[in-house]
């Protein structure tokens, strides 16, 4: 155990230890998880596609999300942003080779969703009626 001024210190973040609090992996994995990042990610898997194909795409998502969750994901490294010049220009999205990786776990995690959803909403509706507000 530590004593004086090293006791105060905490070891520096593993990056692969999203349990800690200082992990840099953390801010990547709340925008791979975040409701937006993984369907805009899975929707990238098979072509690329223009920002209003991708707006149609994922039904719900405003244009700001949609621009600021592209903007956040080309950050990372997992979506690159072609620009082609044109009146107006043409930008096209596509994923690079480390978004392309990881679609494969974030397929099989919208598989489970999709074929575990009324699992999930029993177990739900069975919690509610048990766990019902006296009135």
């Amino acid at each position: 155990m530590g004593v004086g001024i090293e006791a105060g210190r905490r070891a520096a973040a593993d990056p692969g230890d999203a349990f800690n609090s200082d992990c840099p992996g953390r801010e990547v994995f709340n925008h791979v998880c975040s409701r937006w990042g993984m369907l805009l990610l899975l929707s990238l898997r098979d072509r690329p596609a223009r920002f209003y194909e991708l707006r149609d795409t994922i039904g719900g998502i405003s244009e700001k999300m949609l621009s600021q969750n592209l903007r956040t994901l080309t950050r990372d490294g997992l979506i690159h942003r072609a620009v082609e010049p044109a009146t107006p220009p043409k930008v096209t999205y596509s994923l690079t080779e480390l978004g392309q990786e990881l679609t494969t776990p974030l397929q099989g995690l919208l598989d489970w969703v999709g074929a575990r959803t009324i699992d999930v909403v029993k177990a739900q509706r069975r919690h509610d009626r048990q766990h019902k507000p006296a009135s």
